[in-house]
Formats: structure tokens, sequence, C-alpha cells
């Protein structure tokens, strides 16, 4: 699932730098120091990713109380369906049940605060940036957390999140120098790519559900690792 994960926040990239790419283009970077301008695109970076893997833990600690119950696989079954079925859903009745627009006001505030801080050049600015970048709504988002939620638990929905940012930092490291850097014939066919990635990851969580034995895709029994003590004996 991590590999999903780093794949999906690959591709997934291409419309991250159409939503978030002017915000990446308005950084105030230091365009004269280079080792500067490097550690302020890391420290925006920093902070999406560690908002990604809050939000992931969020809702990894959700999947583990589910799974408390004994629906571990009909959950990563039932999250498979809906990232198939938010790709195949006609736009305009997505539109109509779209649950973000009870936090509009809520992103109005993130969208002003991110605004001030455009502002600055403090060392913490582009941190701060980063991590409110990753309130933002996003519908790729949306779906990488429906995978942090089939983890199982906190730690690995934690993890899963933050892979997925990771698989953005190229695409949008990129944006950051060189705006809209990509045509329009090649930027429609990715995008067009992106539901059938979306898909794939829905028939992977869906096998990894159904337990048909297949390893590392579909195991006969799903185990939530969890971290065990360090043995310190000395021999």
């Amino acid at each position: 699932m991590l590999y999903a994960a780093l794949i999906f926040g690959l591709l997934g990239s291409f419309h991250c730098v159409g939503m978030c790419g002017p915000i990446a283009f308005l950084l105030p970077l230091d365009r004269k120091n280079k080792s500067k301008r490097i550690l302020q695109v890391l420290s925006y970076h920093s902070g999406r990713i560690f908002m990604y893997a809050l939000i992931g833990m969020a809702f990894g600690i959700v999947g583990k109380g589910l799974n408390l119950f004994g629906v571990q696989q009909q959950l990563s079954i039932g999250v498979g369906l809906l990232m198939i079925v938010s790709i195949l859903l006609p736009v305009k009745i997505f539109n109509r049940y779209n649950f973000s627009r009870p936090i509009y006001k809520a992103v109005g505030k993130i969208k002003s605060a991110m605004g001030t801080e455009l502002k600055k050049k403090n060392p913490g600015t582009f941190f701060t940036i980063g991590y409110l970048n990753g309130l933002l709504p996003c519908g790729l988002v949306y779906m990488a957390v429906f995978g942090a939620l089939a983890t199982g638990g906190p730690l690995q929905g934690s993890l899963y999140m933050a892979v997925f940012g990771l698989g953005t930092i190229p695409l949008m490291t990129t944006a950051i120098y060189l705006g809209n850097f990509l045509k329009g014939n090649i930027k429609q066919r990715i995008v067009k790519a992106i539901p059938v990635v979306v898909v794939v990851i829905g028939m992977l969580f869906i096998l990894r559900g159904l337990g048909l034995g297949i390893p590392y895709i579909s195991p006969s029994e799903m185990v939530t690792i969890e971290p065990v003590a360090a043995n310190h004996n000395c021999h």
C-alpha cells in the first residue's frame, strides 16, 4: 500500500500543480542565495508532509477503532469501492453532495492566514505556509485519506499520508522554480490518467480486503503491525 501511496502522490501531483501551483510559485523565496532557497523549499514541503501525516494519523486512529469491531477487511473493501465510485460518479452529482462546502469559512481563514504568511520571510514562514497548504480541500488528498483510514492504525495512517506527500515533492518543486511548465496537451493526458490510477488503487484495496492469499497484494489475513519493544540483551 505504501508503493500505491507513492505512485498516487507522483501522478496526483500533476493535479496538485494545477491547484496549489500558484501558491508554490508565490513563495517568498530568497532568489539570491541558492543554499537558503533550497532550505526554504524543503521547509515548505516539510510543512505539507507534516500536516498530511497528522491527517493520516487522525484517520488511522478512526480505522483502528473500526478494526476493534473486526471489520478491517470489510473496511479495506469499502474504501476501495469509495475510491472507484468517486471517480465513476458524475461530476454534477458529486458537486451536489460536496462535503467541503460546510467548511468554506474555515478554508477562507486558512487562505487569509496563508496570504499573511506569503508576505513574510521569517525562518518559520515556509513551514507554516506548507502545513496551511496541507489543510486546503483537495480531491486527491481525500482519496489518500481513504487509504489512511484503511491502514488500520495511527502509525500506518501517518506513514501512508507522509509517503503520499513525498510523491508530490518532485513536481511541486519544479512548479516552485518554473511555474506553469507543462504544455497543454501533456498536462491533459496526465490529468486523464489520474482517475485510472485512483481506480487501480481502489482495486488494490478491494483485493487486500478479500484476502485471496496473494502475497503482499491480498494476504489471507490482514495483520496490523504494532511497534514492539526492542530487545536490549547484550551477548
